[in-house]
Parts: C-alpha cells; sequence; structure tokens
C-alpha cells in the first residue's frame, strides 16, 4: 500500500479521476438519468434541463449513454487487464525460473505473436468468431499478455538469480514456491505501475476496437461506440462525439498520472510503505 500523504499534485489529479471513474462504473445505472436505450428525444438535440448533454444521433440521452459506457468501457478493460497480467506473469515467471529450453520455447513463442502487429491479430480473431463481450476479453487478454510476458520475465530474471531464490531451491522448493512466494513479492512493485499503464492502452485499444465495429455491440454503450454512433454531426458542428472522446483522454490522462506518481514513488529510495 502507499501513503496518500506522500501524494505530489499530479498523483492527486490522477487518483482523484481515477475514483470518480471508479464511482461511475459501480453506480451508473443510479446516476444515469435515462435508460441508455430508449429514445426520449430528437436526434442531435442540444443540451437542455431535460439533457444535460444533449441526445445522441437516434435521439437517445447522451449523459446517460456516457455513464453506461464509462461503465462498460472500464469494467472489460479492467477484466482484459487482469486476465493479460495472469497469463503474462505466470508464463513470464516460468519462463524465468526454467530458463535453458523451457525459456527459449516460452520466449520465442511470445516473440513470433508479437512479430504481427496486435490490431492486426486482433482484426482477424475477432472477425472470425461470434462477437461477444467474453471472447473481445479473452482475444485482448492473450495478444496483451505478450507484453506483460516480456515485462515480467525481464524483472524475474535478476530476482531468479537472487541468493534467497537459490537458497529455496535447495530447500526442495517447488515451482509454484519459487513463482508466488519468492518471485512475485519482489517483483510486485514494477507489475503495479505497468498495470496501471497497460490499462490505459487496452481502454484505447477497446475503443478503438469498436470504432471499426468489431468491439463492445450495439445497442450497448461504450465510449469507441459512441464516437461511432456520433462522428457524422461533427461535419454539422454537433459535438455530440467529442463527448465521450474526451472523456477517453481523461480517463488516460488520469491513469497515466497516477502511474507516473507510482514510478517516481518505486525509484525514491527514502519513501515508505
Amino acid at each position: 500500500m502507499f501513503d496518500l500523504r506522500q501524494l505530489t499534485p499530479s498523483g492527486a489529479i490522477g487518483l482523484l479521476g481515477l475514483t470518480v471513474f471508479l464511482v461511475i462504473t459501480a453506480f451508473a445505472p443510479l446516476l444515469a438519468p435515462y435508460n441508455p436505450y430508449d429514445i426520449v428525444g430528437g436526434p442531435w438535440e442540444p443540451h437542455s434541463d431535460a439533457f444535460l448533454l444533449g441526445t445522441d444521433n437516434i435521439g437517445r440521452d447522451l449523459l446517460s449513454r456516457l455513464l453506461h459506457g464509462i461503465r462498460t468501457t472500464v469494467t472489460v478493460s479492467l477484466a482484459a487487464n487482469l486476465l493479460a497480467f495472469a497469463i503474462g506473469i505466470t508464463l513470464g515467471f516460468i519462463a524465468a525460473a526454467l530458463s535453458g529450453w523451457g525459456d527459449q520455447l516460452l520466449s520465442r513463442a511470445n516473440e513470433l505473436i508479437m512479430s504481427i502487429p496486435t490490431l492486426i491479430w486482433a482484426l482477424a480473431l475477432l472477425s472470425m468468431l461470434p462477437p461477444s463481450i467474453e471472447i473481445l476479453i479473452a482475444v485482448i487478454a492473450v495478444l496483451e499478455s505478450t507484453r506483460i510476458f516480456r515485462i515480467s520475465r525481464a524483472v524475474a530474471v535478476n530476482i531468479v538469480a537472487s541468493d534467497f531464490v537459490e537458497a529455496s531451491r535447495l530447500r526442495g522448493e517447488g515451482l509454484g514456491w519459487l513463482l508466488f512466494r519468492e518471485i512475485l513479492p519482489n517483483a510486485w512493485s514494477p507489475l503495479m505501475a505497468e498495470f496501471g499503464l497497460r490499462f490505459s492502452f487496452v481502454v484505447l485499444f477497446i475503443s478503438a476496437l469498436s470504432y471499426l465495429g468489431l468491439g463492445i455491440q450495439p445497442p450497448a454503450a461504450d465510449l469507441g461506440g459512441m464516437i461511432k454512433d456520433n462522428k457524422d454531426g461533427i461535419a454539422f458542428g454537433i459535438g455530440a462525439a467529442m463527448v465521450p472522446g474526451a472523456t477517453i483522454i481523461l480517463l488516460a490522462v488520469s491513469a497515466n498520472l497516477f502511474v507516473d506518481w507510482l514510478s517516481q514513488r518505486r525509484r525514491d529510495p527514502r519513501r515508505t510503505l
């Protein structure tokens, strides 16, 4: 854990932003003034007392769609990121602990997947598989886990060479003990900072896939899909598409500010837990 009294101004802004997004994610159905699927007005109505942010391209309340879109995007991004880290950390630690042929086999397979751009992999897989949130999470998690594998392996290689790990080997401890009782506690800090950074990338990736029509499928509300639905209004001076776009920026900036503070704190030898 960390001491909130040590927060820098930028770290405090990042933490505040993330807190707001998490509150919206948890309570979006209670905060939304309308059902996000109901047509309650005309297309692209301006903001008013009835519609604080106006309406979207078919007359749904934009604020309600935005709140549910944040809920969907954050939930899917967190699920995909957690699964990616579970896969990447486990395989990366195994590669570092095994070394030799086991390390070479896992590393070369990982590099083979990474040799093709992630977006190309995602478009190819999602176009062949049935559309569902579960499949979207699984595909993104597998693709993102290749990045986590490289980072976790690089961190674990140095830890595996430590005396306390060698002592555990000599005691006859198994692979599971080495991974989760020796390596993971000592790699937790850099991996936690990386989690926040990868979360921003996953949010942007999911939004891009939704914009291309292969992410979260309508009528479900998500930030990338809202930009796609309302992009034609930009030509007429209607800013409905700018609202979810600005929300994506705020979410990414909040995560990056908080992660930057975590990284600086980790490098500071004077820090306290």
